[in-house]
């Protein structure tokens, strides 16, 4: 109009909208009415507070689109597939042919992707001490060999027999 209102007002323009999208054929998500400092979402169908969204400063309410949770989910499945090509049903099959347990201590439950960072393959699931005792090694199979040692009470430091000859230990 000249005046630089429309001759509708919102919600009626938007129903009439609706109505001519689906009369193209177009899919449109039903309208959810949702109280004051809430927000629906269309990931997991829940009206929710504005607490449990994450910010998002381009967005014209400035929260995100998908609730903290929703979103926590998406972030674990895509990082398995970024980082190690697999989806969480492979690495669930995978904890679960080792019994859910850990394939190193068979103690605590297995919940960590063990990968060789050379060649990106993956060896196992492992808990979160033994994966990380690995990586401090450097995944170096000798390191781990001396570990062993170590713990079976052999020392690896040389011993001096006379000045300037020294004696690895067998």
């Amino acid at each position: 109009m000249r005046d630089g209102l429309q001759c509708y007002c919102r919600p009626c323009a938007a129903e009439y909208h609706q109505q001519r999208q689906i009369a193209k054929g177009m899919n449109v998500r039903p309208r959810v009415e949702v109280p004051e400092g809430h927000k629906y979402c269309r990931r997991c169908g829940e009206v929710k507070p504005h607490a449990e969204w994450d910010r998002n400063r381009s967005a014209s309410d400035g929260l995100s689109t998908r609730c903290k949770a929703c979103r926590a989910v998406d972030s674990r499945a895509a990082h398995l597939k970024r980082a190690y090509g697999m989806t969480e049903a492979d690495r669930d099959e995978m904890v679960a042919a080792q019994g859910g347990l850990c394939c190193i201590c068979l103690k605590a439950p297995a919940v960590h992707v063990d990968h060789c960072h050379k060649t990106g393959r993956v060896r196992g699931v492992l808990c979160f001490n033994c994966n990380t005792a690995i990586g401090k090694l450097g995944d170096d199979p000798d390191a781990a060999r001396r570990v062993v040692s170590y713990l079976e009470g052999h020392a690896w430091k040389p011993t001096i027999v006379a000045q300037g000859v020294y004696r690895q230990p067998s």
